[in-house]
């Protein structure tokens, strides 16, 4: 496994290293420009993309990358705390937004989350956690013989609650990755959606994986 880290920083990108090093191959840009260059001419399963940098900027950075088509995961590394900037981040086509100064496990957890739903953790269009399994193409989630029909977006917030796998998913990046920025519906709905989720889910004997982290959102963990 390969990570990219874009980073002006060096003190700081020496760091990130040392907290993933022994896990993932590092290489290192220490500018937006350098940055594309480097996605450019190699693959990476994770790009870890600062925002603020010199010549080119982490937005301009992420833009550049999906106009030329590297679709390589990137994960937002950065002081930039505010709502805006998270969404400007997302709209550009982060993958995931972590704020500085930030926890080594969190971050380790994280890129595992990335790399799991876009490489491993998907074999022929099937999500598996334990004997569960969420088929992708019939939106069908059994064990075993027994097999449920989630409705609508149910089917989605599972997806993404399993392959954030032991990540604290908040309310609002549940409601951006399935309902969307620009929709009209406030993030309440995500509670209506969760109740009928684990409704579905005890039928399969799996709703107390599905955990409630109070004022702030949700995690799938045993």
């Amino acid at each position: 496994m390969k990570v990219l880290i874009i980073e002006d920083d060096k003190i700081l990108s020496r760091t990130i290293e040392q907290c993933i090093n022994g896990k993932y191959d590092v290489d290192k840009a220490f500018d937006g420009e350098e940055g594309v260059m480097y996605a450019e001419q190699n693959i990476y399963d994770v790009i870890i993309l600062d925002l603020m940098m010199p010549i080119m900027n982490g937005y301009d950075v992420l833009n550049t990358l999906r106009k030329n088509k590297i679709y390589t995961p990137v994960l937002i590394l950065t002081a930039k705390d505010a709502l805006e900037d998270k969404l400007k981040g997302f709209r550009a086509g982060a993958d995931d937004y972590l704020v500085k100064p930030f926890n080594r496990e969190e971050l380790l957890a994280r890129i595992d989350a990335i790399i799991r739903r876009t490489n491993g953790s998907y074999t022929e269009n099937i999500l598996e956690f334990k004997e569960l399994k969420l088929d992708l193409n019939s939106r069908k989630v059994s064990v075993g013989d027994k097999e449920v029909v989630l409705q609508g977006k149910q089917f989605d917030m599972l997806e993404y609650l399993i392959g954030s796998k032991n990540i604290i998913v908040t309310k609002d990046q549940i409601f951006d990755k399935i309902w969307g920025f620009d929709s009209e519906t406030s993030t309440n709905v995500i509670e209506v959606y969760a109740s009928g989720l684990r409704k579905e889910l005890k039928k399969l004997g799996y709703e107390k994986y599905l955990k409630t982290i109070r004022g702030v959102g949700y995690i799938w963990s045993e």
